[in-house]
């Protein structure tokens, strides 16, 4: 009896050999791409939450320099953060963050670089519109008027429209273009809602060219 056992253990052994003779190296290979890829989703994470926390301490410094108008530490923790961290939301918040005070310390051509920055480099098309309208902004205090209105030229995300429209307007004023600058106040008063404080300040700049935009309503919703 033991030894037919002994056979039969033999027969199941050689079964054993055949068959992973025939199919060991697939099975092999299957086993190394599965615990491949679990250690490379690992370590993917890991890298993840080490750059999250490496660009949040950038951001954290230049949030510093900000607020002690440090612009030189600003500039160098900037350089590092668009270097090492460029395609990270803490980079285009950093760098929104350092035009602002690099405006404010006289440094415009460093603040004009961070918001082209953000328009080139930011995945984010409300970062980038943003970007765009402060852009102009500094074009009207530069008086390069034209330059302004080709940056609002880019599509935008609908909740920008009537920003962009506001900022038209006021450079196709600077430009004394009376009548096409009330229009884009016009088309920015409608796009906001009834709510938005700053339909206030369209509502004033309107006021200064003569219309009425109570009126304007009224006779708006006769005509529906």
């Amino acid at each position: 009896m033991a030894k037919h056992l002994d056979l039969e253990e033999q027969e199941q052994l050689d079964q054993l050999k055949h068959f992973w003779a025939q199919y060991g190296n697939l099975i092999t290979w299957v086993l190394i791409a599965v615990f491949g890829s679990l250690a490379a989703w690992n370590g993917w994470n890991y890298w993840q939450r080490s750059q999250a926390t490496k660009a949040s301490a950038l951001y954290d410094e230049i949030d510093s320099a900000a607020q002690a108008s440090d612009a030189e530490r600003m500039e160098r923790a900037l350089a590092e953060m668009k270097s090492g961290f460029g395609s990270t939301t803490y980079a285009t918040q950093a760098a929104l963050l350092a035009a602002k005070t690099l405006h404010d310390t006289g440094k415009i051509d460093a603040a004009r670089q961070a918001l082209s920055w953000v328009v080139d480099a930011s995945s984010d098309k409300a970062y980038q519109a943003v970007a765009r309208l402060r852009l102009a902004g500094l074009d009207v205090e530069s008086n390069a008027l034209d330059q302004a209105l080709k940056i609002l030229e880019a599509p935008v995300p609908k909740a920008f429209e009537p920003l962009v429209a506001d900022r038209r307007g006021d450079v196709l004023m600077a430009q004394g273009k009376t009548e096409e600058a009330k229009a884009q106040y016009q088309a920015a008063w409608r796009g906001f809602s009834e709510q938005a404080e700053y339909r206030r300040l369209v509502e004033i700049k309107l006021a200064a060219l003569g219309v009425d935009v109570s009126a304007a309503a009224v006779a708006a919703e006769d005509g529906k």
